[in-house]
């Protein structure tokens, strides 16, 4: 077991595969995207899959994929094979944008994906096409649909909330009531100096801090609209009962509906004495958390040095892991050179 200076088990591992992404959503990069990184500055799959079997060796046993959008990586289908059959690793999970989520869904979830996030913010598809700079809402919700019939489970949708969207809460709360698909609403964190750097350029689709909307009104504003409707009460849902996850959701139910909605609040209450991951940058980069911009360079590491040595360098991660973000907000990289 994998412990950190402060008795935290970490146990998690969240695997940038790529640092490209078919969207220029707005909170994630300027308008322009950002600068790819060479192709040799990337880590191989062979390089991801040698780190991820130390890893799981010295006690990660949860693996999520993340980019950029890693389903524009090629290869991605046999990547996601290959990590699976490494003796010791529970399970892997997948977040994406969605849009290639149909094209893959069967692939992925024969070479063992069992577990998928959708991150969808709207369900204006102007207002998405708006966030996402082109993007087609209609794609995702073709993405989910084939999640759902190749049997994914669990299903989970990430939304960030923000002031200026006026996004129909009510409507994503809806989709719970019509299958086991868990709503997740996320608290919006401004992240990256390119983003910041936008902000300052006075464009005027980029969010800011203002755009922030706590926990407690979210919840507050979500009871009443269900209220409204008349679809009866929110409820918390004991821990025992929420749908199997890896991170810091608190999850609520509309009566018995089949599917749930979570609330991750990083901000006003944020659940650092919980964190239990690691971070590796698709350019190889080990972050001990979100908000710091302290990295470890595993791609060196990976492509001079011994099994040992990444065994040193884990460890060496696992101390110097912060006991907490202390509310700092924003990064020297982007979300999408960050890995979602």
């Amino acid at each position: 077991m994998a412990t950190d200076s402060f008795g935290r088990r970490i146990d998690y591992l969240r695997i940038s595969v790529t640092d490209r992404c078919n969207l220029r959503c707005v909170y994630c990069m300027p308008p322009e995207g950002v600068q790819w990184r060479k192709h040799d500055e990337i880590l191989s799959f062979e390089e991801i899959e040698r780190f991820a079997k130390i890893a799981v060796g010295e006690g990660i046993s949860k693996i999520r994929l993340t980019g950029g959008e890693p389903l524009v990586r090629s290869g991605i289908v046999d990547h996601v094979r290959r990590l699976r059959e490494i003796t010791g690793l529970e399970a892997i999970a997948l977040t994406t944008n969605g849009t290639l989520l149909r094209k893959y869904a069967a692939e992925l979830r024969a070479a063992g994906l069992e577990r998928v996030n959708v991150s969808l913010d709207t369900l204006d598809p102007e207002v998405y096409s708006q966030v996402t700079r082109g993007g087609s809402l209609e794609a995702v919700l073709d993405g989910l649909e084939a999640a759902f019939e190749v049997g994914m489970d669990p299903v989970k949708l990430n939304v960030v909330v923000v002031r200026r969207l006026e996004q129909d809460l009510l409507g994503f709360a809806r989709m719970t009531l019509e299958r086991p698909i868990h709503i997740r609403f996320i608290e919006y964190m401004p992240v990256g100096g390119a983003h910041e750097a936008s902000c300052a350029s006075g464009s005027t689709d980029i969010w800011t801090e203002d755009d922030h909307v706590p926990a407690e009104e979210l919840l507050g504003r979500l009871r009443l609209e269900v209220a409204e409707a008349g679809l009866g009460e929110i409820v918390p849902v004991a821990k025992g009962n929420a749908p199997g996850g890896w991170g810091p959701a608190s999850y609520y139910r509309i009566g018995d509906a089949p599917g749930t909605l979570g609330v991750i609040t990083p901000l006003s209450h944020h659940f650092c004495g919980e964190c239990n991951r690691l971070r590796l940058t698709a350019d190889g980069g080990l972050r001990t958390c979100l908000f710091s911009d302290d990295e470890l360079d595993v791609r060196t590491v990976l492509r001079q040095g011994t099994d040992d040595d990444v065994r040193a360098l884990i460890h060496t991660a696992l101390a110097n892991k912060p006991e907490s973000h202390h509310m700092r907000i924003g990064t020297l990289r982007s979300m999408s050179q960050i890995g979602g």
